[in-house]
């Protein structure tokens, strides 16, 4: 018995060719058992390794209407499904939007694909999401449908899976991770309503058009766009020090060396995270203040994919 997959694929930046994504059949037991697979091209060279996203979730929008009503409602356009062969699996592009409310803030950040439509098929889109949040997402998008012909349900008969390259020439086929800090995704890095769409680096990510038409949220996304000013962004930090048990809050201040803030830590794992910072203040000593008067270093860093302009 087999089960659809969308494989993943790890390449750095959201809006180049490398995101492109495959919708394919896997055999069920792979989906339901074990830590991962691993394959690849021996003749070539190439090697892959592969794992289930099990935080991620997948929510379908089919009909009519799907394709003005996502227009009205994400930051970006639409993908353009690519060309559906009767041979070889269809090729699903993808696209990187956040949905906003009507103050501009984020709530869910998503990357949907456009499926390959055949004659006797209606336009179909899928939206990946944070999986905490995907029954909020469902009622968000029945919320707007309003009478459009449009059908929103979920996926659970879909899997999300990440592919990564690996050495082949290494015995324990050590996956190849490209240190690429800095991107934000699910509801962690981006809190529902508290996080601003610019401040989060969604312009950097391909993940807004200035261009398109309306969409909720986007009045004040546009204002400050043409503003040109943007004063805060989330930044990759790393910490240095005794970390508390528990890490470290989210929200907490970060304080510069006289004691100013600086902004606030936003989420992480371990001693890397996100924080939203204040741009002009990150080059300067930055720390974090503990439970017992202890003190943890904070450094922040300016990711290479980011335009040369901000740096």
């Amino acid at each position: 018995m087999a089960a659809a997959t969308l494989l993943r694929g790890a390449a750095p930046g959201r809006g180049g060719s490398a995101w492109r994504w495959q919708l394919r059949a896997a055999p069920r037991h792979r989906l339901a058992h074990g830590s991962g697979c691993q394959g690849g091209d021996r003749a070539g060279g190439a090697a892959w390794a592969c794992f289930p996203l099990r935080e991620r979730a997948l929510v379908r929008v089919r009909g009519p209407d799907s394709a003005p009503f996502l227009l009205g409602l994400l930051t970006n356009e639409l993908p353009l499904p690519g060309p559906a062969a009767d041979a070889a699996p269809p090729l699903v592009r993808a696209v990187y939007a956040h949905f906003l409310n009507v103050q501009g803030r984020t709530l869910y950040d998503v990357i949907f694909y456009g499926v390959p439509k055949h004659a006797d098929q209606e336009p179909t889109f899928l939206l990946e999401c944070d999986s905490s949040v995907l029954d909020a997402l469902q009622k968000h998008l029945v919320l707007h449908k309003i009478r459009r012909k449009v059908t929103v349900e979920p996926c659970p008969e879909l899997h999300v899976w990440a592919v990564l390259s690996r050495d082949p020439e290494e015995a324990s086929g050590a996956t190849l991770l490209q240190e690429h800090k800095g991107v934000p995704e699910g509801v962690h890095d981006l809190p529902p309503g508290v996080a601003l769409p610019l401040e989060s680096n969604l312009a950097f990510m391909n993940g807004v058009s200035f261009t398109k038409g309306c969409y909720i949220g986007q009045e004040l996304t546009a204002r400050t766009h043409h503003m040109g000013v943007i004063r805060k962004r989330l930044f990759p930090v790393q910490l240095s020090g005794p970390l508390p048990a528990s890490g470290i809050s989210p929200g907490t201040t970060v304080l510069t060396e006289s004691g100013q803030a600086a902004g606030k830590y936003r989420a992480g794992q371990g001693d890397v995270g996100l924080a939203l910072l204040h741009s002009e203040k990150i080059k300067g000593p930055l720390h974090i203040r503990t439970a017992g008067s202890g003190r943890v270093a904070l450094t922040a860093s300016v990711p290479d994919w980011w335009p040369t302009t901000t740096k």
